[in-house]
């Protein structure tokens, strides 16, 4: 009996140890498929992106009956190697880009995450400016309030003349000194269409992973 109950006991540990290994090996398969397939998606990303049209975003700025002011852009983005990428974004005071309003230029890292839920491929990747974040007023109207609200450390606010606001306080941004700009998204690749996050519809920032995006935004298009 004592025998037959140890013979047992080892069939049982190596079926378990057989059952570990099987999943130890899986799990180490699905690893390193996952890093195949963000080799593959950074491949993919390199080279450059823009708007197919006009776009809109709910912003934190409300009107007088409470509700969301709309935030009107149009974007040029580019991937390059080492995970480093470019933005570019015209703000416009209209849903044509008939008037713009300012160009914010901005450079740095992306830093990938994981895999994200919303599809097949998507990642959680997170954008941080620690390279360059510039902004230039493209309207007489918006450089008149920069030289209000962010007069200090900088020079005159004019039209067509761009400031670095890098490393620096910038109040219309809520930007802190010495702080990098950086923001929780996600990255999802189909063929020539780009997608990111889509904003929170109630205007909050991808500024924690508790704001991270759920759902996907409008896409670029490869330039």
């Amino acid at each position: 009996m004592l025998k037959s109950i140890q013979t047992s006991l080892l069939i049982l540990t190596l079926a378990g140890s057989g059952e570990v290994a099987a999943q130890s090996s899986n799990t180490q398969a699905k690893a390193n498929n996952m890093e195949l397939d963000v080799t593959g998606l950074k491949q993919a990303l390199l080279g450059d992106w823009e708007s197919i049209a006009p776009e809109v975003r709910p912003s934190a700025a409300k009107n007088a009956d409470g509700t969301l002011k709309p935030f009107y852009l149009k974007r040029a983005f580019k991937y390059l190697p080492s995970d480093r990428f470019e933005l570019e974004i015209v703000n416009s005071a209209d849903p044509y880009s008939a008037v713009p309003l300012a160009r914010i230029r901005i450079g740095g890292h992306m830093l990938w995450r994981g895999a994200h839920p919303i599809a097949p491929g998507a990642q959680k990747v997170d954008f941080v400016a620690d390279e360059t974040y510039e902004v230039t007023p493209l309207a007489q109207g918006f450089a008149d309030v920069l030289n209000k609200v962010a007069a200090v450390g900088y020079a005159p606010w004019d039209v067509g003349a761009p400031q670095s606001i890098f490393g620096k306080t910038f109040a219309p941004f809520g930007l802190a000194e010495a702080t990098n700009f950086m923001e929780y998204d996600l990255v999802y690749l189909r063929g020539d269409l780009l997608f990111w996050g889509a904003r929170n519809i109630d205007g909050r920032g991808f500024d924690t992973e508790q704001n991270r995006p759920t759902n996907l935004q409008i896409p670029l298009i490869r330039k």
